[in-house]
């Protein structure tokens, strides 16, 4: 496997005018375009139809994760606002699901807009109405953490889990490239139709041109459809600002699988396993590498892919059944019905696929780490393809239009 540390960033940039970033989302979900490419050609269609260009027996595999009002404005005594913006557990729980269920009081790490503002250890109030009652939410900063600061957020509503709380007083987050403040509308369009499991700051938007219809549509072709969870975080939108990748660091996220859905992968692998959007296929990838490693992850809790670990194995260390079967049985002996772990991954050109054969995705901003993604999935001829949709008038990033990507055999 060809390492890609040496990679120039400069190298994948493009273009892209602001006019084409779509500050909203079209009335109908599943009217956005959408852009094929399977050997080396590009045809154009809208998402309505996408079953149509998807073989029978295939695979889908979507990300069931949920958007939570991540974003929380407070005003202090003075009148200045104070923005925490919640982007993770403190690692004193499991995961991100055990995190949002706590009551009384929760300790996160977040981003805070005004942190000069801010003394260790002050207490911010923010008080709603709620059943006729007062409820009051309260924010402690407690210490810098690295690049976050870890703040304790307390409410006087014990019957309320931290999910509920955020649901009651936060907002949405949108994207920083879509520069507008959060609508109403945001609350669902932001959101897939199958979201499920709170605890992203961010939404797996190639998913978000899914309809009711759409699914209808694979079904009648016997297009399955699998579900995982991970958690998308803030860092997916964190600029690659050194010059070659080894110095970048790669965000982290967590995901949870089942042991049926192992299962229904195994089930699949002879056939077409399309992910639907960059963190689906991170999580497919990365269950391959944690069977690689299988005799780890028995040590380890959290079971973790480190961001360049996966370019040390020898390329033909383990078929992909051997992979998912190994991790398959290791969780039948420990009595496991599904795993959480976490993935730091880095896909890039050089990186070479062992479960995914297709990729539904929106198109990315330049010189970023998904974009990278899409490189590596189909070769330089990305280039080609951001080429036609910029000249077909797509529109691009969280609220755009997307892609259909075939991988070369």
């Amino acid at each position: 496997m060809t390492d890609p540390r040496t990679l120039s960033i400069k190298d994948f940039g493009y273009l892209l005018p602001e006019k084409r970033i779509a500050k909203y989302p079209l009335a109908e979900r599943d009217a956005s375009k959408l852009l094929i490419y399977k050997d080396r050609h590009i045809t154009d269609d809208v998402y309505r139809n996408i079953a149509d260009h998807i073989p029978n027996d295939s695979l889908l595999v979507f990300n069931d994760t949920k958007v939570v009002e991540a974003r929380l404005l407070f005003q202090k005594k003075t009148g200045g606002i104070i923005e925490i913006f919640c982007l993770e557990p403190h690692q004193q729980y499991p995961d991100i699901t055990t995190a949002m269920q706590q009551h009384k009081k929760v300790l996160w790490h977040c981003l805070i807009g005004g942190a000069s503002k801010w003394k260790r250890g002050q207490l911010l109030e923010k008080k709603i109405k709620y059943n006729s009652n007062d409820l009051v939410l309260n924010a402690r900063y407690i210490e810098k953490a690295g690049e976050s600061f870890i703040i304790e957020l307390s409410w006087n509503n014990p019957a309320l889990s931290f999910a509920e709380v955020l649901h009651l007083f936060g907002a949405i987050p949108l994207p920083p490239y879509i520069k507008r403040e959060t609508e109403a509308s945001d609350a669902e369009r932001y959101q897939t139709v199958y979201a499920h499991y709170e605890g992203s700051v961010a939404a797996p938007t190639a998913g978000l041109h899914f309809t009711d219809t759409v699914f209808e549509n694979l079904k009648e072709k016997n297009i399955d459809t699998g579900f995982l969870t991970l958690h998308v975080g803030a860092g997916t939108f964190k600029p690659v600002k050194s010059e070659i990748m080894q110095d970048h660091e790669m965000h982290a996220e967590h995901f949870t699988v089942t042991k049926s859905f192992i299962q229904n992968l195994i089930d699949h692998l002879d056939k077409n396993i399309i992910a639907v959007g960059t963190t689906s296929l991170r999580t497919l990838e990365s269950l391959y590498w944690l069977g690689v490693k299988h005799s780890t992850v028995q040590r380890q809790e959290p079971p973790e892919i480190t961001q360049w670990e996966v370019y040390s194995y020898n390329e033909k260390t383990m078929s992909s059944r051997e992979a998912l079967e190994k991790l398959f049985n290791w969780m039948t002996e420990k009595g496991l019905k599904q795993i959480s772990a976490k993935t730091q991954i880095i896909i890039a050109p050089g990186y070479q696929f062992k479960i995914v054969s297709g990729l539904i995705t929106n198109f990315h901003q330049p010189q970023s780490t998904l974009l990278l993604l899409v490189a590596a999935f189909i070769g330089d001829n990305w280039r080609k393809v951001y080429d036609h949709a910029l000249e077909s008038n797509f529109r691009f990033l969280s609220y755009g239009d997307g892609s259909l990507l075939w991988r070369a055999p």
